[in-house]
């Protein structure tokens, strides 16, 4: 099958509907050329709040957007909800699994990140990662199941098999490990108060693994120790420099000091490692781009690929750089902001290219970094016109934090039911997304 577009207008495809392929298909709104969105989900996913699902403080509907229904009011789009097989570079073609060929006059690669576990992929099946719903429809079963076979064990049950089931590993403390972790605590503490008659929720324990030497490490080292201090504050038990060595369905071993421990868990969540999606081997068999060693594609400064111009990768898939005039190209970090400037820089260089006019290359602008760690708690570094850096914590970050997420959500009604969410569980503790099912999760 080929694409539908005429011979006059330009076929443009692009993989992925995740920040980068979502902010690419919108700069085309008003291009005279015929865009094919290919994703293996239905949906595009706000990720910042997925852990929010995954411990069941929204439902999945609050954070994701059916991509038909994005696009719904942009005539040139098609959108296919199909898993991209193969791409022939020379042929300009993209083949999908259900057997269709696609042709294209510009690709753009926006196909996203999966988690890395360092070479122990095995690990995956006792500490699921989040980066899908699935991953957090996963994650939230797995810890509302631990608290009720809790429950289920008789009064004169060991202690130690009730201590397992109640303690819950974070392993890697970025800003997904940390938000997980106070999120965690929070549930424990507050949200299942009182709910259960064999123990007390508040004896659950929440430990973050983190191998390196401080929590948030991207983050500058005033802002870090404050994140060290709130979660520790709300009852976060924080590990530095402590080495995952082995994880099974039981827990995890660490080593630490020299010293191996052994920790019993239920729930063992991964955050600690991100690698590119495997459509970059796929783009670098058929183009000749190098790979960096998370698997992203190397691209050019205009985010295109050598010898083919015709080629972006955009987002978490692409190892670009930042080039500001007069200053050396710096890496550009792999977050949400990031990916929708590529998105918007590739779709502009595609109707400079289509106009005639050379491509330019891409520069980074740094909004700022974000993370919450608990009710009114959290971490924030901004930079401000005129003013510079703004660093501040605590409440004035958190409520900073809410507000940006809620402006960022697609679509007026998730933008309403988050904020009314968020009042009520500020005000209540309450979380009513905590629903689990025998087989297929529901959001």
């Amino acid at each position: 099958m080929t694409s539908h577009a005429s011979a006059a207008r330009a076929r443009i495809v692009i993989i992925g509907c995740g920040f980068g392929g979502l902010e690419a298909t919108k700069a085309l709104r008003h291009a005279d050329v015929d865009i094919t969105v290919v994703d293996r989900q239905n949906h595009h996913l706000f990720q910042p709040l997925l852990y929010q699902v995954a411990t069941a403080g929204l439902t999945a509907p609050a954070i994701a957007e059916p991509i038909r229904r994005i696009f719904r009011r942009q005539p040139n789009v098609t959108v296919l909800m199909a898993e991209v097989t193969g791409l022939d570079a020379h042929a300009r073609t993209v083949q999908l699994g259900d057997g269709q060929t696609l042709h294209y006059d510009h690709l753009i690669v926006a196909a996203g990140a999966t988690h890395s576990y360092f070479g122990h992929d095995d690990w995956a099946a006792h500490a699921p990662g989040l980066k899908t719903l699935e991953d957090a429809f996963v994650i939230r079963r797995q810890m509302l199941m631990a608290y009720e076979e809790a429950e289920s064990l008789p009064v004169n049950a060991a202690a130690d098999q009730r201590e397992a089931l109640l303690t819950s590993v974070v392993i890697g403390a970025g800003p997904t490990g940390v938000e997980m972790a106070g999120t965690m605590v929070e549930i424990a503490r507050h949200t299942l108060k009182g709910e259960f008659r064999r123990f007390q929720p508040q004896q659950a324990r929440v430990l973050l693994i983190e191998g390196g030497p401080r929590v948030l490490g991207n983050y500058p080292q005033v802002l870090s120790d404050s994140a060290k201090r709130q979660l520790e504050k709300i009852g976060v038990e924080v590990r530095l420099g402590a080495r995952v060595t082995h994880i099974d369905a039981q827990g995890i071993t660490v080593e630490e000091g020299g010293q191996a421990q052994r920790i019993n868990a239920a729930t063992v969540v991964w955050a600690a490692g991100v690698a590119a999606s495997p459509l970059g081997k796929l783009v670098a068999a058929t183009t000749g781009a190098m790979l960096d060693r998370a698997g992203r594609v190397q691209v050019l400064p205009d985010l295109s690929l050598p010898g083919h111009p015709e080629i972006s990768v955009v987002g978490d898939l692409a190892s670009a750089k930042s080039h500001a005039p007069g200053k050396e190209p710096t890496p550009v970090p792999g977050v949400s902001p990031g990916a929708k400037q590529m998105g918007r820089v590739a779709a502009a260089n595609i109707v400079r290219r289509l106009q005639g006019q050379p491509a330019v290359p891409f520069r980074y602008v740094n909004y700022g970094d974000l993370a919450t760690i608990g009710r009114k708690a959290a971490v924030a570094d901004v930079g401000v016109p005129l003013l510079g850096q703004l660093r501040f914590t605590g409440f004035p970050a958190w409520l900073f934090w809410l507000f940006i997420h809620v402006f960022f959500l697609i679509g007026f009604r998730n933008r309403l039911v988050v904020m009314i969410d968020w009042a009520w569980s500020y005000w209540t503790f309450e979380r009513h997304a905590r629903i689990v099912v025998e087989r297929s999760p529901e959001p």
